[in-house]
């Protein structure tokens, strides 16, 4: 029976009690296959690889090398929520890499989106294969791949959170625990793990982080602008109990600015744009109505509170014609 296969008479994991036994399974079979070795993974501090760092943890404990890298782009506190849960809550193994000057000078004056994105994965590659090449007696190579990668790749799945390894990686074999789960029971086995709401239930991420969303070459400024509207409109989202109502939405900050006004004086600064999208397959996208008084509490909040934002503008487009991401 191919390996990659999920089985037509496989249950779907919907219940705490059917994500017990799917742990205890795993558990046996990933003990079977690595024994006494060590296993490396990339973990990105989203959902999948999250899970399965979880359940390896359960599984072979401090045989499994986490390795984390902040890249500069990720949304607030995430590194942080990640060296909180895995290292400090769950004693992992983890290895903790900021390279976020490394990332960031690199794309220093980069405008065009696919070169950025190309930038972004052929470093993170670089810096995952400059720290594995620091350890020692790893066997396996631990991956986040979903059933719907496998569906979409026909099979063959490069590391969807690296974005493909070097083709010298060696390893004996690949831990994929919850490579024939969607992503629905994914979650159902995270909360089953003990992972916090905040991680199970991420929305997604796109692989290059906010690169994508500070439009054409990114500046630290700009970065730092994006990062904290874009945490205040998920607060606020949180509040208003829209978090589990809609999708996906983020803030995007554009590479030109407009005309402001602040203690009398005109000013040149950037302005917010809020994206808010309902899909069921991502091949479409519909634009959720928000409530007027939370779109203005948001950006009231934002004007006063990110440095170098005069507007605040609320992406009405659907899919299609425009796409989810800006980039």
């Amino acid at each position: 029976m191919d390996s990659n296969k999920r089985p037509e008479n496989m249950e779907r994991i919907t219940t705490p009690e059917l994500a017990a036994a799917f742990i205890d399974g795993q558990i046996a079979a990933v003990r079977k296959q690595v024994g006494d070795k060590k296993v490396l993974l990339a973990l990105s501090g989203g959902v999948d690889s999250s899970v399965v760092a979880a359940l390896l943890i359960k599984a072979i404990g401090r045989q499994l090398v986490c390795v984390h890298v902040n890249h500069g782009l990720m949304r607030k506190g995430e590194s942080e929520e990640v060296i909180e849960v895995f290292q400090k809550r769950m004693d992992a193994n983890l290895i903790y890499i900021d390279a976020t000057d490394r990332f960031l000078d690199k794309l220093a004056g980069v405008a065009e989106p696919e070169k950025k994105r190309k930038i972004i994965g052929e470093e993170f590659v670089r810096v995952f294969e400059e720290e594995s090449n620091k350890l020692e007696g790893i066997a396996f190579l631990a991956q986040g791949t979903i059933y719907p990668d496998i569906l979409e790749s026909d099979g063959v799945k490069a590391h969807h959170n690296v974005g493909g390894l070097p083709e010298d990686f060696k390893f004996e074999g690949l831990v994929e625990p919850v490579k024939l789960l969607y992503k629905d029971e994914v979650r159902v086995i995270g909360k089953a793990l003990g992972l916090p709401v905040s991680m199970v239930e991420r929305q997604p991420f796109p692989g290059p982080g906010l690169g994508v969303r500070c439009l054409g070459a990114i500046t630290r400024d700009r970065l730092h602008a994006l990062r904290e509207s874009d945490a205040i409109l998920r607060e606020e989202f949180d509040k208003a109990g829209l978090t589990a109502q809609i999708w996906q939405f983020f803030t995007v900050i554009p590479d030109f600015t407009a005309t402001g006004v602040k203690d009398g004086k005109r000013l040149d600064y950037w302005p917010v744009i809020i994206r808010a999208v309902n899909t069921v397959d991502a091949m479409s996208a519909t634009v959720p109505e928000i409530d007027y008084a939370v779109l203005k509490h948001i950006t009231d909040r934002i004007l006063n509170e990110v440095d170098g934002v005069c507007r605040v503008l609320y992406d009405l487009s659907p899919k299609p014609i425009a796409t989810i991401e800006f980039e």
